[in-house]
């Protein structure tokens, strides 16, 4: 490490790692000006910029005799091999391997990688270990059959134990070894596969501080690591910093980076002097990693690593699906328990009665112990759960301290300490507020799971606080864990949130409903009132008239005046029939509210031309010209609707009995997302300034001196209408004739009774 750099050096987590000044002397070092690597020209010309200092070990030449040279005229015929490889269009950021070339007089072989960074065209030489085409003949059909081994495995376990058995055979390495990271950064060992003399750590956890943050940051960039041997002194950079900058050169994709010598202590500390390491990435997180041990120095060529990588790739993809896999299954399954709970909830008109009645639903949907809920002065509990008094005041504090639309927690007692009186029931909570006004809430609580942890040393084993220096101890340390609980699933607290918004929606719908019922009630009352005055008005006439006229009938029984006593009886008959009629439009009226719709495709000129024909008795004596215009089907209930355009031409007969002749027009329009029909008429009309009251219940704008009715027809028209989602209004002048119109939509709502 440079020197002034370590000076600054305060902890672990401000190591420079990336910028050691150095390599591991196993290979040698070349960079080169990129500018000077053509995309199709002679790249063995490109001069080099900055060596590493053990570049007379391997070549004869020394480091500062190289600095400016051709790389032709550091490495001599090697570069011819190298140059048609070296273009800018083949030699990407991430390490590759380029050769395998002769540099010397006796024919030593090297690896050649190359990478580019900072401008520089990064080129490492490491010793070749033994014949290329037989160690790739031997390597590569590795892969292979470790694809087809651990396509069989069914738990991440049992992959990673496939992963490290091959790992061994492959590499010989004494300690293999799978961990991965919890969210805290411990690493609890999964799989092991152990020689003889090496101690086992298999269950074990290493503490999140073995592995410093930019340590968790480096073996995402680069992912692969060796260390031949901890005892190695490094091989300083010519010139020691980026030869353009000025500032540390970047080494963080370069295979021969020197470690930190605080890494290289951990590893004399564990009794390992070659380690290689392979991240485990999964959705872009380091979520372990694949750790080799050797109790001594260690020889890995370029190939035997990049099988290694290929198969750490494999398991980490796997792990993936797995996890996938077993994601999607535990979503579905709290899904399926959550659409049973909205079906419970949605059942009864009482929100709080609907909950208490799902309450073994709640609990297993958020796999608690007790479940609460809290309105205002209601308190329901179901389970195990703490007292009334101590769920009111977490309900008062959480009010307080958490404005989220999802509280948890595993450990309740460390945030609310008056919870540790009830840890062993309640030392995990999630809690959610139901309404976006009151403190109402819905609580789940979780008992205490005690679970104990075997670590591979004392988490805290560290010289002092703050200090550069690796923990010395890896005897197994038991530490015991009270007041908390199994931690909340991801995929828990999103579906949770997701019942939050179907449930606040539910109690909206409620509340809606409500106010519909509320305004439905009011117009009721409205029409009620107007009802009760009408029926006692119109139907006292007739049963007057009645009884009346039976009294005359009686009083001149003897006297024996036929024309006299018929006419008695015709008014008697003729107030009698009206009276039936107002019973009867009652009666339909009332049932347009009661009987189903049973909507289906209806000719429209057909059931006009139908309505005409049984009219015509009641202007046979009259002059009526009819203009219906072709019109389009609709779908609607044929009942229904026959009776509202029967009301609506009856009108038009009735109130053009004063015309000569009579002119009524059936017209259409097709709309947006409905047709409208208009029964156009050249009759009185009305005054506009009480068409508001047209449609109600026993609503007159004419006297029934004048015109004859009970005043249901139109209101029976509306309901019939809006009943299949359409709407019916008027338009007139007083004198010139009346427009009424009503609409059908394209696709009519489904009923509701």
């Amino acid at each position: 490490m440079p020197e002034a750099t370590s000076a600054d050096i305060a902890t672990c987590e401000s190591e420079p790692i990336r910028i050691p000044g150095a390599i591991q002397p196993h290979g040698f070092l070349l960079s080169l000006d990129l500018s000077d690597v053509p995309d199709a020209a002679d790249a063995s010309a490109a001069r080099v910029v900055q060596v590493s200092d053990n570049l007379a070990d391997f070549t004869g030449m020394a480091p500062a005799a190289a600095l400016g040279q051709q790389l032709r005229d550091v490495i001599g015929n090697a570069a011819d091999q190298l140059a048609p490889l070296l273009r800018q269009d083949q030699v990407h950021e991430r390490a590759s391997f380029l050769a395998t070339v002769a540099l010397t007089a006796d024919d030593a072989q090297f690896d050649v990688l190359a990478h580019v960074r900072d401008g520089l065209l990064v080129l490492e030489f490491e010793p070749a270990a033994g014949n290329l085409e037989a160690s790739l003949h031997r390597l590569y059909p590795v892969v292979g059959d470790f694809l087809n081994k651990i396509n069989d495995a069914d738990s991440i376990a049992d992959m990673s134990q496939l992963a490290v058995n091959e790992i061994a055979a492959l590499t010989g390495f004494g300690r293999v070894m799978v961990y991965s990271f919890d969210k805290d950064g411990h690493g609890t060992v999964l799989a092991e596969a152990v020689q003889d003399g090496y101690e086992a750590y298999m269950g074990q956890r290493f503490p999140a501080s073995d592995i410093p943050r930019q340590a968790r940051e480096l073996y995402l960039l680069n992912r692969i690591r060796l260390i031949q041997d901890a005892n190695y002194t490094p091989a300083g950079l010519l010139p020691p910093t980026h030869p353009f900058t000025g500032r540390a050169t970047d080494l963080s994709l370069a295979s021969l980076r020197s470690v930190s010598p605080v890494h290289l202590q951990y590893m004399r500390n564990m009794g390992t002097l070659a380690s290689m390491s392979i991240s485990l990435v999964v959705e872009g997180k380091l979520w372990g990693l694949l750790s080799c041990h050797h109790a001594t120095p260690r020889r890995l060529s370029y190939h035997q690593r990049t099988v290694c990588e290929q198969i750490g790739q494999i398991l980490a993809l796997r792990i993936r699906n797995r996890a996938d896999a077993d994601e999607l299954q535990f979503r579905l399954e709290v899904r399926r328990v959550m659409v049973n709970l909205l079906g419970g909830l949605t059942q009864g008109a009482d929100f709080i009665e609907n909950l208490r009645s799902v309450m073994p639903e709640l609990l297993r949907f958020a796999r608690a112990g007790g479940v609460a809920i809290v309105i205002d002065d209601r308190l329901i509990s179901f389970g195990d759960t703490p007292t009334d008094k101590q769920i009111r005041a977490l309900a008062g504090w959480l009010s307080l301290h958490s404005h989220e639309d999802l509280f948890h927690s595993a450990h309740l007692g460390a945030i609310y300490p008056p919870a540790a009186a009830y840890a062993r029931i309640a030392s995990g909570l999630l809690a959610m507020p139901i309404s976006r006004i009151h403190q109402h809430y819905l609580l789940w609580f979780r008992p205490e799971h005690v679970y104990t942890i075997d670590w591979a040393g004392r988490p805290q084993d560290k010289r002092g606080p703050g200090a550069l220096s690796p923990r010395t101890s890896f005897e197994s340390w038991r530490e015991a864990v009270h007041g908390t609980s199994a931690p909340w699933h991801d995929a828990e607290l999103e579906l949770a949130l997701e019942f939050r918004t179907t449930l606040l929606g539910i109690a909206l719908e409620r509340a809606e409903q409500m106010a519909d019922l509320a305004e439905e009630l009011g117009r009721a009352n409205k029409e009620l009132e107007a009802f009760s005055y009408s029926v006692s008005h119109d139907l006292r006439a007739p049963l007057r008239h009645i009884v009346g006229f039976s009294d005359l009938l009686m009083e001149t029984a003897g006297n024996d005046n036929p024309e006299r006593r018929l006419r008695f009886l015709t008014n008697i008959k003729t107030s009698a029939r009206l009276a039936g009629k107002l019973v009867d439009d009652l009666l339909s009226f009332s049932q347009m509210g009661r009987a189903a719709l049973r909507p289906v495709r209806i000719r429209m000129g057909e059931m006009v031309n139908g309505c005409i024909e049984r009219l015509a008795p009641e202007y046979a004596s009259r002059r009526v010209e009819w203009h219906v215009d072709t019109l389009p089907d609709v779908i609607a209930d044929p009942a229904f609707l026959q009776l509202a355009l029967y009301n609506l031409l009856s009108n038009a007969v009735k109130f053009t009995a004063q015309s000569d002749p009579a002119v009524i027009r059936i017209t259409s329009e097709k709309l947006s997302n409905e047709v409208v029909f208009h029964v156009a008429d050249n009759g009185v009309g009305f005054n506009m300034d009480y068409v508001h009251k047209l449609f109600g219940v026993f609503q007159r704008l004419h006297r029934m001196e004048d015109f004859n009715g009970t005043g249901i027809g139109l209101a029976n028209v509306r309901r019939i209408v809006e009943r299949h989602g359409g709407r019916v209004w008027a338009r007139s002048v007083a004198g010139e004739g009346a427009t009424f119109s009503f609409s059908i939509p394209d696709t009519p709502p489904p009923d509701k009774e």
